[in-house]
């Protein structure tokens, strides 16, 4: 058996464990709608498409979708966030349940717009959809300090003393923050168990993570500087992060020029896209990304099959509408592709 082989025989290995892993997962919790219209006519009020609206579909995004992808790749997932007493925040929970992913940790707060990414896709009855607009629609950010920012940290105490790793995935909207992490921390935690982190807009701020997934953009906005096709460039910024940050490793994904894995004391490890380059949607992408790195990680992969793996679910989710996860039968058959060999 060639190293390839045997790469390919260890990553399954490593896939079939994930049924046995718990991860908690601290997320800024978002619903992505998606409205479909059948293009009719140009209105005589303005030059704007009319559409004749056809199906509405809500999916979790944001950290739910990097909780739907945990649970999709056989791993118990424990989410820990905040959704609105309205019928997104419902729809959001019984996706959830239907999932069989426990929703005790999510907090339903009174008077909270559950954040909402709505995208307006027009097309003919038989072609392609194209998005056309997007509508945000997001509450005030939870302030640190606040009563339900304790209970989050508490309740992400509790679920993390049985998981074997924590998630953390930040979009801003204050249910995942460097102080929650911060306090979750002031309490011994164990040196073997990886904090992933997912910061949008912050990821400086944040200390006490174990890797991190940052995407080329936003290296370049963390540390002001252009990366562009400067490979020097790029493995200076990763080491720069590590350092800063107090990483263990880290993947920064680059989306058709794959991504590029860094470890401590190791030289940096470029690792190809997988599959085609010309992909379908790049929605939720990197929630895939963080939570097969994790998965992997909790199991007790190395850096470089933790990150080979979370390409190769990267490579199957772009080819993907929409916002979407990756089953653990996926990935097993992707491995086995990525090597051109007969699934056993």
């Amino acid at each position: 058996m060639n190293t390839r082989q045997d790469d390919v025989q260890r990553w399954k290995k490593i896939a079939q464990s994930f049924g046995g892993l718990t991860v908690t997962v601290l997320a800024d919790l978002v619903a992505d709608e998606f409205v479909f219209g059948e293009i009719s006519r140009v209105s005589r009020e303005a030059p704007v498409l009319i559409l004749k609206h056809r199906e509405r579909t809500v999916v979790p995004g944001g950290g739910g979708n990097a909780v739907m992808n945990l649970a999709a790749l056989g791993v118990k997932v424990l989410p820990v966030g905040v959704v609105g007493d309205d019928d997104t925040g419902d729809l959001l929970m019984a996706i959830f349940r239907k999932n069989r992913i426990t929703t005790s940790g999510i907090t339903r707060l009174k008077g909270h717009v559950t954040t909402t990414k709505s995208r307006i896709l027009a097309g003919t009855s038989h072609g392609s959809r194209q998005q056309v607009v997007r509508v945000d629609r997001e509450p005030v950010p939870l302030a640190d300090g606040s009563a339900i920012a304790s209970k989050l940290t508490n309740q992400a105490r509790e679920y993390s003393g049985g998981a074997q790793g924590l998630l953390i995935s930040d979009y801003g909207y204050g249910a995942a923050t460097p102080a929650i992490l911060a306090k979750i921390k002031s309490k011994r935690w164990p040196v073997d168990k990886p904090i992933t982190l997912d910061s949008r807009y912050r990821i400086l701020e944040y200390t006490g993570a174990t890797a991190a997934t940052p995407n080329e953009p936003e290296v370049e906005e963390a540390l002001r500087i252009n990366i562009g096709a400067d490979k020097k460039q790029l493995f200076s910024a990763g080491r720069q992060l590590m350092e800063q940050l107090g990483l263990k490793s880290m993947i920064i994904t680059r989306g058709r020029d794959g991504m590029m894995a860094f470890q401590r004391n190791a030289k940096p490890l470029e690792i190809p896209v997988f599959g085609s380059d010309q992909v379908v949607d790049v929605t939720g992408a990197g929630d895939t990304v963080i939570a097969t790195y994790t998965a992997a990680l909790a199991g007790g992969a190395d850096t470089s099959d933790a990150a080979n793996l979370a390409n190769i679910a990267g490579g199957i989710v772009v080819m993907k509408r929409g916002t979407a996860a990756v089953s653990n039968a996926e990935l097993l058959a992707a491995i086995d592709r990525s090597a051109g060999t007969k699934k056993s």
